[in-house]
């Protein structure tokens, strides 16, 4: 008899209109295709509200995760947003940055549609195995609760406990909901994957100042997608850089537009240019100010809010080199992605730069002469990479089913 699996999409479903994912939506469309792909499970999607679980109906959910496979990819052609960005990083005279706003989101009706493909769950047998790699539902303990209740395995995925340890990056009361995610995954899941030993060292201090046991907790390094695993690094004539994630106060990018305007007052038109590769975030007024009003900055610094990842994959393939200056990280999914293309990476020394990327270039997150030095000679001649073993969702499913028994 095949294995029933509960799988939790609804941080996956909120992401249905975007154009390209951020780190947690790459892995929560990884684990739908994986658990999809495999014969030998039957799989409910389920969807949480409040405190209950609905069941998704699954051929529609299939397609859902199939276009928006098709839509995070790209095309293998580039998009004219790329085109026009990568024409701005290396025309050989500034003109204007190029600085994109966030595109809408058609919440109601993408709420309305979901709501249509939903049904009651029922109770799932014992041998049942529920899913959860987005965070979501966690909030209220009660789901986790019942199915511990039930008596099914539950697995949890914890990107990170940033709102937790560094609340002052995050809005305010996401510090008090995550902690109550945390204190929910450590009561009632019966496994918990981290994706890092760092983010599973700040479990462990949270476990123990909670006074809660832990479940078993199992590392589980996130996997790359496969156009990242196979493009020829070709770096381009005009020197350029780039940063990928959101713009928010925890990626320290108030900071790097800094270093980057010193950098021009420094080097003149042989200043090398930047691009932020991300959408608005909580707590970025100030990198917006550098973006909108810094004289030095205009034409030298670009910004975009998201690209397919064929695009991202073209884009770092030219750079000189991945900036990553970020004061706190669960994992980093583009530092891995850079380091896998041969894209050299300069980045915070942080405890979880250390354990993925520790022959790349790590800088005290704060230590501006040191950051404008590296950058400065990198752009004079891009710096040689090292060998890299990038991290394969294989590699990262056999870990977790040999430690679920999925």
């Amino acid at each position: 008899m095949k294995r029933v699996v509960l799988f939790d999409a609804t941080r996956l479903l909120s992401r249905m209109d975007r154009s390209a994912p951020t780190g947690i939506d790459r892995v929560c469309l990884a684990y739908a295709e994986h658990l999809l792909w495999r014969r030998d499970l039957t799989v409910t999607p389920v969807r949480s509200r409040k405190d209950q679980l609905s069941a998704i109906d699954p051929r529609w959910f299939t397609q859902v995760v199939a276009d928006l496979r098709a839509r995070w990819s790209g095309d293998p052609a580039p998009t004219p947003v790329e085109t026009r960005l990568l024409s701005a990083l290396t025309a050989a005279r500034r003109g204007r940055s190029m600085l994109e706003v966030d595109q809408a989101e058609t919440r109601t009706r993408r709420g309305l549609s979901q709501l249509l493909r939903l049904r009651p769950l029922g109770d799932p047998p014992r041998s049942a195995v529920y899913i959860n790699v987005g965070h979501t539902g966690l909030d209220n303990p009660r789901i986790l609760g019942d199915l511990a209740a039930s008596g099914g395995a539950r697995m949890v995925l914890v990107h990170d406990l940033i709102p937790v340890t560094h609340p002052e990056y995050c809005r305010p009361g996401d510090g008090a909901r995550h902690r109550t995610r945390m204190r929910t995954a450590l009561r009632y899941a019966s496994h918990i994957v981290v994706n890092s030993a760092a983010t599973g060292a700040e479990l462990a201090a949270f476990a123990a100042r909670e006074g809660i046991a832990a479940p078993p907790v199992q590392v589980a390094h996130l996997g790359l997608e496969p156009i990242f695993l196979n493009r020829a690094r070709m770096p381009a004539a005009v020197p350029y850089f780039v940063h990928v994630g959101t713009l928010e106060g925890r990626k320290n990018l108030a900071f790097l537009l800094s270093v980057w305007r010193r950098l021009d007052e420094r080097m003149g038109p042989a200043a090398p240019r930047l691009v932020l590769i991300g959408r608005n975030g909580w707590e970025n007024e100030a990198v917006l100010g550098h973006l909108h009003r810094s004289p030095n900055l205009q034409g030298l610094v670009h910004q975009v809010s998201e690209l397919p990842d064929a695009g991202l994959a073209r884009l770092l393939a030219g750079a000189r080199a991945l900036v990553a200056p970020s004061s706190v990280e669960g994992f980093d999914l583009p530092v891995a992605e850079a380091l896998s293309l041969g894209v050299p990476v300069i980045a915070s020394d942080i405890a979880v730069h250390r354990e993925l990327a520790p022959r790349a270039r790590l800088i005290d997150p704060l230590d501006g002469p040191g950051w404008l030095e590296v950058i400065e000679a990198a752009t004079a001649r891009a710096p040689g990479q090292t060998g890299y073993h990038a991290p394969t969702w294989a590699e990262h499913f056999d870990v977790v089913s040999g430690f679920v028994s999925l």
